[in-house]
């Protein structure tokens, strides 16, 4: 049976040491401050800012939320992110994605000052990634090494999988794999023989979109499995990508939907908006 790897605790733990770090940090007058930007209504993203906003109570970051009608231009946007980009007590920009048909979420992207991009989804980070030379990461896979550190295994040398390829998380997950000196295969909708693919993983990354898509028969024995879905099943009960009853009887290592990658995001989140307040005072470089 697989040892269930517990989001909620290794969460707690990571923000036990950013909490002295905001302690240290507001000591030498630095606030960290974060800028969520929501655009309409979406019910999804209004849960997800609220959870936002809560976690930066909870650490003494402040937080500011700039809710936008749903039929705001992309001007407007702009000027704002504009705006905050100017406002030295915002160390951080989030824009709430996926924002409305009609707004560019590139060009928002794109306006959005590096420095400021706690996200790390600007093209400059991107590329930072890429080399490996990073002061963000982008907050799920950035929680996901956290909650594979936790378990002790190491990922040097081991044959690592992640399906999906999303610029989100299925590719930034594969890159930070890959410069942990794991032997990393993505995967998509377009691999042949996707199970026989997983099944040679020692660490499955599933990142798909899809109800309990992968299934014990795709799972190699003892291997890790890191489930990224958020999903319904047909009774409307919420599950990950995983087949997670059937998969822990076969895996080494599993983390559950929800209580397993979800906390670890948010986290990630509050680690980059205090990197970013700590890199205007060399907090970490003294």
């Amino acid at each position: 049976m697989a040892i269930l790897i517990d989001g909620k605790a290794v969460s707690a733990g990571v923000r036990d040491g950013l909490r002295e770090q905001v302690a240290a940090l507001r000591a030498r007058g630095v606030t960290p401050g974060l800028a969520v930007v929501l655009v309409g209504e979406n019910p999804a993203s209004q849960v997800y800012v609220r959870n936002k906003a809560k976690a930066c109570a909870e650490l003494g970051i402040h937080s500011e939320q700039h809710d936008l009608p749903g039929d705001t231009t992309q001007a407007e946007l702009l000027a704002l992110v504009d705006a905050l980009g100017k406002k030295e007590s915002i160390h951080g920009i989030l824009v709430q994605l996926p924002l409305p048909g009609h707004l560019d979420e590139k060009a928002v992207i794109a306006a959005i000052d590096p420095a400021k991009d706690v996200d790390a989804f600007h093209t400059q980070n991107v590329g930072a990634i890429m080399l490996g030379d990073y002061e963000f990461l982008p907050c799920t896979p950035a929680g996901i090494m956290e909650l594979i550190a936790s378990t002790g295994e190491s990922i040097q040398g081991r044959s690592c999988v992640v399906v999906g390829r999303s610029n989100i998380v299925g590719k930034p997950m594969a890159m930070l794999l890959l410069h942990a000196h794991g032997t990393v295969t993505i995967c998509h909708s377009r691999t042949k023989d996707l199970p026989a693919v997983c099944r040679g993983a020692d660490i499955l990354v599933a990142a798909v979109g899809r109800a309990k898509f992968i299934t014990a028969d795709m799972v190699k024995p003892g291997a890790m499995v890191i489930d990224v879905g958020m999903n319904r099943d047909e009774n409307g009960k919420l599950c990950g990508d995983v087949d997670t009853a059937a998969v822990a009887e076969v895996a080494g290592y599993i983390t559950p939907v929800p209580g397993g990658v979800g906390p670890m995001t948010i986290t990630m989140l509050m680690k980059n908006t205090i990197t970013a307040a700590a890199r205007t005072v060399n907090y970490f470089e003294e």
